[in-house]
């Protein structure tokens, strides 16, 4: 055997090993995984270039109704990619093996072309019978490959099952939002809906479901990264700003309103907080700490909140205290929403460059003042 097919075995080799890697790191283990050799799994670079080329595209259309189509539509095709990423990389891994110990093959292949036909019918199991291994290397060859193949297909199935589960357990919690912090959602309506609607009680609820939920997408997201790409399926709606809504109604409670479930807001912050910063660690991003809310519309807000019934603090001291903690987070919350191309959480006038297809907010009707009895005169 020649030098040359002594390399082009040992390429073939490590190609198939790094393509099961990948698999096993992003199918098989429910972690993160580790940024060692990052560079050489193919679902760390082809899902993120094909990204921002998609979204390049989709931010192109005019049509809201067509950019929401064209983005949402990624998450899935992402899966099949790389379905097809690997399905090629382990039938040319096999290929160059196979190349390379053509001898052990009946008929021998007089090019790499006929090897990789030969590896692509054993990992797919297809069976044509019109080569057939002869040696006990190339047999053995045969049969991974084709345990390989049947294993692969198994996997993406059972992936697809696990990203969709998460997806929809992921979006009940935004869409139930909606109702009470409107499309695209804002913490300060809210609050202010809690409030008129006469169930503040119901607060550290919220504020306890978000906890769990942004401990749950931290888990799943990270260990499927594929998952982040799956976008929200109505119109306006994203988790991303949905997160950001919900820290800005608990800042708010911790800043700015006079009693409140501080505790529940307290712990709501602390996992919603450390959901964003892993998320922008694991995707890379850029994001600068920043408030992203004037003092005009802080106090706007704060007229608002107090004209629904909220007894507020000091206006100097809230607005100190409320942009030092909100720039903890804002600039994560829109790394995060440019790098997805979705609506950023509104404060009160949406900023967002994006065009929405459309945009509500719930219109709570305030409890009736009491009437005061007239004496007749």
């Amino acid at each position: 055997m020649s030098l040359l097919l002594v390399l082009e075995g040992i390429a073939g080799a490590v190609l198939i090993l790094a393509i099961l890697q990948d698999v096993f790191l992003s199918v098989v283990v429910p972690r993160r995984a580790p940024n060692v050799g990052r560079m050489f799994r193919p679902s760390a670079f082809i899902i993120p270039a094909l990204w921002r080329m998609w979204r390049e595209l989709g931010l192109r259309m005019t049509s809201p109704e067509r950019r929401e189509a064209v983005l949402g539509s990624f998450g899935s095709l992402a899966v099949m990619l790389l379905l097809v990423a690997w399905v090629a990389g382990l039938i040319l891994g096999y290929g160059l093996i196979l190349n390379a110990l053509g001898s052990q093959l009946r008929p021998a292949p007089d090019n790499l072309s006929t090897a990789l036909y030969f590896a692509g019918v054993a990992l797919l199991t297809l069976g044509f019978g019109d080569i057939v291994a002869t040696e006990a290397p190339t047999r053995l060859i045969t049969l991974v490959a084709a345990a390989n193949g049947l294993g692969l297909f198994a996997l993406v199935i059972s992936l697809m099952f696990t990203l969709y589960g998460s997806f929809q357990r992921r979006e009940v919690a935004v869409v139930v939002l909606e109702a009470g912090a409107g499309a695209p959602p804002s913490g300060v309506t809210l609050l202010e809906t809690y409030a008129l609607g006469g169930i503040l009680n119901d607060l550290p609820g919220v504020f306890a479901n978000w906890q769990a939920w942004a401990a749950e997408v931290l888990d799943s997201h990270l260990a499927y990264p594929v998952l982040a790409y799956f976008r929200s399926s109505h119109d306006n709606d994203s988790w991303i700003s949905s997160l950001g809504a919900v820290m800005d109604a608990a800042t708010l409670v911790l800043t700015t309103i006079e009693g409140g479930p501080k505790g529940w807001a307290k712990l709501f912050r602390a996992v919603g907080g450390h959901c964003l910063e892993d998320l922008v660690l694991n995707f890379q991003l850029q994001a600068e700490p920043e408030v992203g809310v004037e003092r005009a519309e802080f106090d706007e807000a704060r007229w608002r909140l107090e004209r629904a019934g909220f007894v507020l603090r000091d206006p100097d001291e809230s607005w100190a205290s409320f942009a030092r903690q909100r720039a903890e987070y804002a600039g994560r919350v829109n790394a995060l929403a440019r790098h997805w191309a979705t609506p950023p959480a509104q404060w009160i006038g949406d900023r967002s460059p994006l065009k929405h297809a459309r945009a509500h907010a719930p219109q709570p009707t305030a409890a009736p003042s009491p009437t005061v009895a007239s004496n007749g005169r």
